[in-house]
């Protein structure tokens, strides 16, 4: 796998860098603003990016905005955002673009090498890779969508969110397999969602209806 970077701060660049290449993933480039990044997109065309919300020069939303342009300009890239924020307008639009893997973690919450190894490579396999936290404040955004559901399908939307399949919400909730394909098959039908698409497409279906998009 060949991903490219788009983060100012040198220690977290380089980090990231050593981490990664101890993963076997190649960095083929790391940009410190936007326009480096959608350069580099361009030129390398990655399998996966790992992008910054926020990037010189003014610092406030230049990263998720390249990001959004990256992926206009290729359909499908898969982009895992990792920053301390949580950019929501940005995030909801990022989310309701359906096709290829996408990802939202928060910098201070990531704990393990292994966790956020595996969520790159999910978003990069086209999955979703979402901090609860993320979710929660976009959930809230959203308001009316969600209020049909029980506080155990909210549970069960927010762990399928997060990219987990059935066995592991089962495990997490410590419900029946046959519990968790319960909740899932009514919360699709109370958001009015076919619930006959591929897993990661269901996933992001939900989001980007939550979000106000569809």
């Amino acid at each position: 796998m060949r991903v490219v970077i788009a983060e100012d701060n040198v220690l977290l660049s380089s980090g990231l860098r050593l981490l990664l290449g101890r993963a076997g993933i190649d960095v083929a480039a790391v940009a410190e603003d936007a326009s480096g990044f959608l350069s580099a997109v361009r030129e390398h065309r990655p399998d996966a990016t790992i992008v910054d919300v926020r990037l010189p020069p003014s610092f406030r939303d230049e990263g998720i905005r390249a990001a959004l342009q990256a992926r206009r300009e290729h359909p499908g890239l898969p982009v895992l955002v990792l920053s301390q924020y949580v950019e929501q307008q940005y995030a909801a639009e990022l989310l309701s673009t359906a096709s290829g893997g996408v990802g939202y973690l928060l910098k201070d919450r990531v704990s393990r090498v292994d966790e956020f190894i595996d969520a790159l490579r999910r978003v990069a396999a086209g999955g979703t890779a979402m901090d609860p936290q993320v979710i929660a404040q976009l959930v809230q955004r959203a308001g009316d969508p969600i209020a049909a559901l029980t506080p155990r399908e909210r549970e069960v939307l927010a762990l399928m969110a997060q990219g987990h399949d059935n066995k592991t919400i089962e495990h997490q909730l410590v419900i029946t397999d046959n519990a968790v394909q319960k909740h899932i098959g009514n919360i699709f039908a109370k958001l009015g969602l076919a619930v006959t698409d591929s897993g990661h497409r269901r996933v992001l279906a939900v989001l980007a209806y939550l979000n106000g998009s569809r």
